[in-house]
């Protein structure tokens, strides 16, 4: 999809009111006159209470349909909110990608007791006691929905590990034994094994457990007319399952089904290895360009602003990059807690929005503000400049002008359907000036900053060449002056 713009839809403190899916239809419209192409929805399925974001999830088959966990509604509404939420975007001619979580389940129905070993923390391959009989909650058989959709039960042989023993009252990580049963091993090798992350992790060599969450993701994908899904936590599933499934997703559903993952890693070799054992069908969560962003909103003009896209997925597989500069789990508060400084923001959205390559995707809490306790101001004015440039003239071949460690610029020339040209160049430390060829066809045109950091215009001379000005600390954004956005 050309100049494709992806909208995360939620952030992590959104409302427990159960108005979201209404409400957000509401925002629909702007959304696609500034030029987004896709919606990602949070995760829709039953968690465990009405204030869990969703990621705690409880039944994959429950839209908001019964009542169970006390509501029929989840956080975010009932499932025939939904769906009209997701006819709406479609009538809008964008797509719906839906936030899946198959990697645990949480809020169990009752508990088992079963054989278990604790292991250690911070290396999952070391066990730390005797094996011994435990009581954790892995029962699930969702009496709410009496078997509707599906008559599955999920029981401890389902899972590779639970975090707490109810005989001895004691946390911990405990692995569950059995016949031929071990910790998954295509995940990543952090702590040893990651393959335990939180709740009851699902055990995805479980011969029942594959064809349920198949049988599963082929009815959630046809009950809600999705165009693609979001991973979580897939440096923690198996890796030789996530190539089964997404190969029956693909086989059922068509190669422009769209999958992308959040492998959460600052280490691209990792992030390779993965797409390659997956065979390029899930794209990544850009994590590396993320951090990069983070820490040079930290370290200011101590940080080489040339490097800005050293190691990321963006720069190595520019296809299956999907570029972002915060989002839910990055939020003040949270584990993986990185929200890129404030100052800083308006520079990365031009990188990700401007430039030739990734996907890019604009988080809601920068867009519209975070709520709660830790509450944000909205930076939707900033956002849809830099969106509607990349509509309109974000096009054709790249040149990149990294001139020092605290200068870069880059050009785009755009294409046949787009001829005008745009310029983006940014300083972090004084103002300063890039100068840039952009052809003598180009010469006494007049080139302005739409962003306003820079009053000064410029004027391409006889050779074709412009001085571009950039305020210290800013991204300017030029354009043909009297061109509309």
């Amino acid at each position: 999809m050309i100049n494709g713009i992806m909208f995360q839809a939620f952030e992590w403190y959104m409302p427990t009111d159960g108005n979201y899916y209404r409400e957000f239809k509401k925002k629909l419209d702007d959304l696609k006159r500034i030029g987004v192409t896709a919606i990602w929805l949070p995760p829709v399925t039953k968690a465990i209470s009405l204030d869990n974001t969703g990621y705690g999830i409880y039944d994959l088959y429950d839209l908001g349909e019964f009542d169970q966990k006390k509501s029929k509604r989840t956080k975010y509404g009932t499932k025939e909110e939904l769906l009209e939420l997701i006819d709406a975007i479609k009538g809008l001619d964008m797509q719906v990608y839906a936030d899946v979580v198959i990697n645990h389940k949480a809020g169990a129905d009752y508990e088992e007791e079963f054989m278990a070993v604790p292991v250690d923390w911070d290396d999952r391959t070391k066990e730390m006691g005797e094996y011994r009989k435990i009581r954790a909650w892995t029962g699930f058989d969702f009496p709410g929905r009496a078997n509707k959709h599906s008559d599955f039960k999920w029981n401890f042989n389902h899972f590779t590990g639970v975090d707490f023993d109810s005989i001895s009252g004691e946390q911990g990580i405990y692995k569950i034994l059995g016949e031929n049963k071990d910790w998954n091993w295509g995940v990543s090798a952090e702590k040893g094994n990651y393959d335990y992350l939180m709740f009851a992790d699902i055990d995805h060599a479980h011969p029942e457990v594959k064809e349920e969450l198949k049988g599963w993701i082929d009815w959630f994908i046809k009950e809600l007319s999705l165009d693609g899904i979001r991973l979580d936590a897939v440096k923690h599933i198996d890796k030789t399952f996530m190539e089964e499934f997404s190969s029956y997703i693909y086989e059922k559903h068509g190669k422009d089904f769209y999958l992308f993952g959040e492998y959460w890693d600052g280490n691209l070799d990792n992030k390779m290895d993965y797409m390659s054992a997956t065979n390029y069908r899930i794209d990544l969560l850009d994590v590396s360009l993320h951090y990069n962003f983070f820490n040079i909103s930290k370290e200011g003009a101590d940080y080489d602003l040339t490097k800005i896209l050293k190691e990321t997925v963006v720069s190595d597989e520019p296809l299956k990059a999907v570029t972002f500069v915060d989002n839910h789990d990055t939020q003040f508060n949270q584990s993986l807690e990185s929200y890129v400084e404030t100052w800083f923001k308006e520079i990365a959205y031009g990188l990700i929005l401007l430039r030739k390559d990734g996907f890019p995707c604009i988080f809601y809490g920068d867009y519209y503000g975070i709520g709660g306790e830790f509450m944000t101001d909205p930076m939707k004015d900033m956002i849809d400049k830099l969106a509607l440039v990349r509509k309109n003239y974000a096009f054709g071949d790249q040149d990149d002008y990294f001139m020092e460690k605290n200068l870069i610029g880059f050009l785009r020339h755009g294409n046949e359907e787009h001829p005008n040209k745009m310029v983006a160049v940014i300083s972090i430390t004084e103002k300063k000036t890039v100068s840039m060829f952009l052809g003598e066809d180009q010469k006494g045109k007049v080139f302005e900053d739409i962003t306003g950091n820079t009053v000064e215009k410029t004027v391409i001379n006889e050779e074709g060449y412009g001085n571009f000005i950039a305020e210290a600390g800013k991204i300017s954004v030029y354009i043909e002056d009297g061109l509309p956005l």
